[in-house]
């Protein structure tokens, strides 16, 4: 069996300062929603750059990540941060 290539569910924040970004990182170490398999690639909010956070996963673990999106939504909800732009991997 060949392993296949990890896929990723990206989020645009636009507008997210760098506190807010800092503390939408804090609380989503902090939740098992996002434990192992599953990687969270951040990066910060830059000029002329959006925040961007990503859930990476192998598509056998596609049930946690699509959980974790889910808890990712209500967390960012709760730090009043609009997702502008999601971007799921569909079928190939």
């Amino acid at each position: 069996m060949t392993d296949q290539a990890p896929l990723g569910i990206a989020f645009t924040l636009v507008g997210v300062d760098e506190l807010t970004f800092t503390r939408i990182l804090r609380d989503l170490m902090r939740d098992p929603a996002f434990r192992r398999p599953l990687q969270v690639q951040a990066q910060e909010p830059r000029p002329g750059a959006a925040a961007r956070l990503t859930l990476v996963f192998h598509p056998r673990d596609q049930a946690l990540a699509v959980t974790a999106m889910q808890r990712l939504k209500t967390l960012l909800l709760r730090h009043e941060v609009q997702v502008d732009d999601v971007i799921v991997p569909g079928p190939a």
